[in-house]
């Protein structure tokens, strides 16, 4: 307790009143005339924190002790309850209170605290140019009394912090308040019981927490508790309640919480006073009705998270300031990230939106109430040029380790549906991962990673997951690559089970380490659902949990749910001793469960293989999560480019076949497409073209392009060469800085023949003419320029005779350019397989040309064949 207390020291004793606080300060200073300015400042301040300690925690007389002796200050607080234990708080920069020890921490060489029989001190020493601090020097006192274990499980660390925060500045409010009664209806003997089991909660969960694997979004926790706290603990909860309503109605200057910090207390208030009286433990993630407590709510914010999103994401904080923005979105509206930092929200609001977003931003702050967090609403932002760019926004609020609520809101654009990904290789849609979330202190003195493993074979084991997920765009045929490593190097076993978009679960791979083993029952497919309710390892990580160490492994007969009685059959079969059960989480959603499993062979997993396991589950999360967008991306282009061509015409005579296929390594739509209709004449086009370009704005000119030649056609009968010239104008007008190749083909004659093809090409390859006997030939004739180019040059129209049977070929670039090759020898290998093809049916006919030639293409390939057939 440092040096003795000379005789003579002066002393004061005050009474547990607020004001004691401001005279405590000035009494130290009053001793301190001969010491330096900087030390006596020091000193003030904290002595001014160990009474505010002492007025709102200990609630007795205390006395302030004050002396310079040997070059030093020394300061002692003392009060009248020994039995009431420091409990010293995690230093976290957004907390309202809790910072009086820390600030004693950082500032005093040497501090601590001594307790006797009658009385706790706790004192500090400065003196100039001191060394470094000690890291801690608090002595902490257990609870006194009995104690029974509680389980928490599934505890969200971030969520269980801001809220741990929240209520501790409403209990030192309503301390502060006076006429309190009448003010917000709670008593005074009430808030005293509240803040003495608020102090026990918060001491018993900082040890609890300290002993737990880091690198978890959940901690499961078994806490000590005082046996007879339940009443306690139902004041507390009480004393909460009437001061949210307090807050909302605006007695109170904290501000009601938001629903996620609001719903956490009370499931962790019932959760300790239930189980105090013996009712079994119910998991966050298992705690139904509460907002915001779906598994998405549940890993904690990181700016990493939001640099790396592919769609286009900005995070703000409760003053309405941006605090992180990725490249897609600031390139939407015209920034650089690094701009748009540190600036308001509203600055990418146009400005007739921005008072009311202010005004719905500070309704949610004071009343608590969401009214638009995740919902889409369609509305406006602003570019910095002043444009309005068309976007659907979602808002969500997120809790960081530090204590804060972040609002991540991402922004799709309503013009382009269909995003570039930010990184891109050789088509392979990637994503650069954020880093990992840094854990506050109480969890970062936890065990780190294996002391067993090497540095150098966890990289070389990060580097083969790595190489497995990047190694084919099948997203099974991944998952199966990265099981096999893991076998090999981590597990006698593994399996990834996978949750869809409609909740459905799927056992997407499974691996053992003898690739010769033989093990029935084990299916790839469909699961039985996730239980609500069901408290076993598997579904509780697919809610949110984890990563999970199992290491005592309930017999199948135990099992809660369908879905939990596969896993522990499997467990059985395979004779699993220890195993860890990892969530697939990315953009805040539990994609699926990773499972490493070793059997009584082996050494069982520990805690300290969590934190690996952790990252290893990342790194695959990632992988699933591209390897889907780039899926559901590329479908969805796929169905859009189907949906702009067309059906074919019928016409008996003339049989006609058509097939789009999409390139294999690009999740875009592209400029491709082919036409056909018959002109009130009874004559029947044919089109097939390219727009410049593979994204979104080359499919928008494609559609245009096609109506407007449709327009044309049908308006002016004209030859094809004119009807390009028409078409040439129109875009050159509409779209001055786009080109495109095209070919225009009408077919003339009677159902029984001679039909005439007169055509013509802008840019194009030439149409293939394959007889039935199988002679080909390009028709050359009707080439000019590219739509685009030059609209004065005249387009001329060629003229070829179609013989019965023989079948002509429209083709896009993709079917038959491939890198390195010439030209001439892929025009000459698609002759080879037309005249080979000569006697199939239309259909077969186009059919066999995609299969053959379409396998290895790196393009979109549209065709469009016709065969003019006699009747009769």
């Amino acid at each position: 307790m440092g040096i003795p207390i000379p005789s003579g020291a002066a002393s004061w004793r005050l009474p547990p009143v607020p004001q004691s606080v401001a005279l405590a300060r000035r009494f130290v200073r009053s001793l301190l005339d001969g010491v330096g300015p900087a030390v006596a400042d020091t000193a003030a301040l904290l002595t001014g924190e160990l009474a505010t300690n002492a007025v709102l925690h200990a609630r007795t007389e205390f006395e302030v002790r004050a002396w310079v002796g040997e070059g030093r200050v020394h300061v002692r607080v003392s009060d009248q309850r020994p039995e009431r234990g420091l409990v010293p708080h995690d230093h976290r920069p957004y907390a309202c209170t809790g910072r009086g020890l820390t600030l004693v921490e950082e500032l005093a060489p040497s501090h601590g605290v001594h307790s006797t029989a009658d009385r706790k001190t706790v004192w500090f020493e400065l003196w100039p140019e001191p060394p470094a601090p000690p890291t801690s020097a608090w002595e902490t006192v257990p609870p006194s009394g009995r104690n029974v274990n509680v389980t928490l499980t599934d505890v969200p660390y971030a969520l269980y912090w801001a809220a741990q925060q929240h209520w501790e500045g409403l209990l030192r409010e309503l301390y502060l308040t006076r006429e309190l009664e009448a003010r917000t209806g709670v008593r005074r003997e009430d808030l005293a019981v509240a803040q003495d089991v608020s102090n026990v909660i918060c001491s018993c969960m900082k040890v609890a927490v300290q002993q737990e694997t880091p690198d978890s979004s959940t901690l499961s926790l078994l806490v000590a508790f005082p046996a007879g706290a339940a009443a306690a603990v139902a004041v507390l909860r009480g004393v909460i309640d009437e001061a949210e309503v307090a807050g909302r109605q605006g007695a109170l200057l904290s501000l009601p919480a938001l629903p996620q910090i609001r719903a956490f207390p009370h499931w962790l208030f019932d959760q300790v006073g239930r189980q105090l009286a013996g009712a079994d433990p119910t998991a966050w993630t298992l705690t139904s009705g509460e907002p915001n407590g779906t598994p998405t709510e549940l890993a904690p914010w990181d700016a990493g998270e939001v640099e790396t999103a592919s769609a286009p994401t900005v995070a703000a904080d409760d003053l309405n300031r941006i605090i992180a923005v990725n490249t897609a979105a600031a390139e939407l509206l015209g920034w650089s990230p690094t701009e748009l930092v540190g600036r308001p929200l509203t600055v990418l609001m146009p400005e007739h939106l921005r008072e009311r977003h202010v005004a719905a931003f500070s309704s949610l702050l004071l009343t608590g109430e969401a009214r638009t967090l995740g919902l889409s609403i369609p509305l406006p932002a602003q570019h910095r040029d002043g444009r309005l760019v068309p976007v659907r926004l979602q808002v969500q609020t997120q809790e960081a380790v530090d204590g804060r609520t972040v609002f991540v809101a991402q922004l799709t654009s309503r013009s382009a549906p269909f995003g570039r990904s930010p990184a891109r290789e050789e088509g392979r849609y990637t994503s650069p991962q954020p880093g990992p979330v840094s854990l506050p202190s109480t969890t970062t003195k936890a065990k780190r990673a294996s002391v067993s493993r090497s540095a150098l074979e966890r990289l070389s084991l990060m580097a083969d997951i790595g190489s497995a997920m990047t190694s084919t765009p099948v997203l099974g045929e991944r998952l199966r690559r990265v099981c096999g490593v893991l076998t090999q190097r981590l597990a006698e076993w593994c399996t990834v089970v996978l949750v869809d978009e409609q909740g459905h679960t799927e056992r997407a791979c499974f691996a053992h380490r003898d690739p010769q083993l033989q093990v029935s029952g084990v299916s790839i497919g469909r699961l039985p659902a996730v239980s609500e309710t069901a408290q076993g390892s598997l579904p509780r990580v697919l809610r949110g949990a984890g990563p999970l160490l199992v290491t005592d492994i309930p017999e199948p007969g135990r099992a809660e749910s369908p879905l939990d009685a596969q896993q522990l059959q499997l467990f059985e079969q395979l004779d699993a001793d220890s195993a860890i059960v990892a969530p697939l989480r990315a953009r805040r959603e539990v994609l699926g469960a990773l499972t490493l499993v070793r059997t009584r062979q082996e050494h069982p997993f520990t805690k300290d293989d969590v934190l690996l396991v952790a990252e290893l589950a990342r790194n695959i999360a990632f992988g699933v999560d591209n390897a889907r967008m780039f899926q559901q991306t590329r479908h969805t282009a796929e169905r859009l480019q189907r949906a702009l061509l067309p059906e074919l015409p019928e016409a008996g005579h003339l049989r006609m076949a058509a097939r789009y296929v999409p390139s294999s390594t690009t999740a875009e739509v592209g400029g491709d497409w082919y036409d056909a209709f018959v002109l009130p004449p009874g004559d029947t086009v044919l089109v097939i073209g390219d727009v410049a370009g593979h994204d979104l704005k080359a499919a928008v000119t494609m559609s245009a392009l096609r109506n407007m030649l449709r327009g044309i056609a049908v308006d002016r009968p004209e030859p094809p060469g004119d009807v390009l010239r028409h078409l040439d104008h129109a875009s050159q007008t509409l779209y001055p800085h786009s080109t495109a190749t095209c070919v225009y083909a009408l077919i003339k004659g009677d159902e029984g023949g001679p039909w005439d093809l007169h055509h013509s090409s802008a840019g194009h390859l030439p149409p293939l003419l394959t007889t039935a006997e199988g002679e080909t030939r390009y028709l050359d004739g009707g080439a000019g320029l590219l739509i685009g180019m030059d609209v004065d040059l005249p387009r001329p129209t060629a003229q070829d005779r179609l013989p019965p049977h023989s079948t002509l070929l429209l083709y896009t670039d993709g079917l038959v350019e491939r890198r390195g090759e010439p030209l001439d020898a892929a025009m000459a290998r698609l002759r080879r397989h037309t005249a080979a093809l000569a006697r199939q049916p239309v259909d077969v006919f186009c059919d066999e040309l995609i299969i053959t030639l379409g396998a290895d293409s790196t393009d979109d390939i549209a065709l469009l064949a016709l065969r003019p057939t006699p009747t009769g």
